[in-house]
């Protein structure tokens, strides 16, 4: 299965979601940056308000693309020690790693609400939506950060991902919807057609449009 951009992904999505239309309380929330584009197809297709959820993966040394972690907005911090002994990460390069995502998560929060207050989950039926994953590391610490705010639901849309990562995750949201889990995975790009990165100016459009 191909999708041709993150907006096509997000449009299935909804698809898969459409019984939500119009649901009272509903919030869709994106992690950024690409995964707000597919977030925005489904909140304006559910007619739900849209917001992010801001968590950066802690890379691994030398290849900052593989997840040894993630930090969420509120702190929430997951590791795979048994990752981070593989590569020989170091203590002392996981906490300074961990406090410089902490730092962009700040450094995005302000670019992305300005002066808007981060919206309230408690009771809400909460959607959260990323452009794919891979080890789940980033979604896995939203999901556990989320849970602490009491949604009255919690659901996870998500265009593609590997069968292990899915179950693993299918752990800790409520339900889990995944439009498709290829066997052989390389990388979330590989499954669009068009897969370019997402500015911090488009996610404050998107954002603004669907407020």
């Amino acid at each position: 299965m191909q999708f041709r951009d993150r907006r096509e992904a997000g449009r299935l999505l909804a698809e898969e979601l459409s019984s939500l239309r119009g649901l009272e309380d509903l919030i869709v929330l994106g992690i950024p940056r690409g995964g707000v584009v597919v977030a925005y197809e489904v909140a304006k297709a559910l007619s739900a308000p849209l917001d992010v959820y801001i968590t950066r993966k802690i890379g691994a040394p030398y290849n900052p693309e593989l997840a040894i972690g993630a930090v969420a907005s509120d702190g929430t911090l997951v590791l795979d020690h048994d990752l981070i002994a593989r590569v020989g990460a170091a203590d002392d390069y996981v906490q300074a790693e961990t406090e410089r995502q902490r730092q962009e998560i700040e450094r995005r929060m302000a670019t992305y609400r300005g002066a808007r207050s981060a919206p309230d989950l408690q009771a809400k039926t909460v959607i959260l939506v990323d452009d794919g994953v891979a080890t789940g590391a980033t979604v896995l610490a939203s999901l556990r950060a989320i849970r602490q705010h009491q949604p009255a639901q919690l659901i996870l849309a998500i265009p593609v991902g590997p069968p292990d990562t899915i179950r693993l995750l299918s752990q800790e949201a409520d339900r889990v919807v995944c439009l498709f889990t290829p066997e052989i995975f390389w990388a979330v790009g590989s499954f669009y057609s068009v897969f370019d990165q997402t500015t911090d100016a488009e996610v404050v459009q998107l954002l603004e449009e669907q407020h």
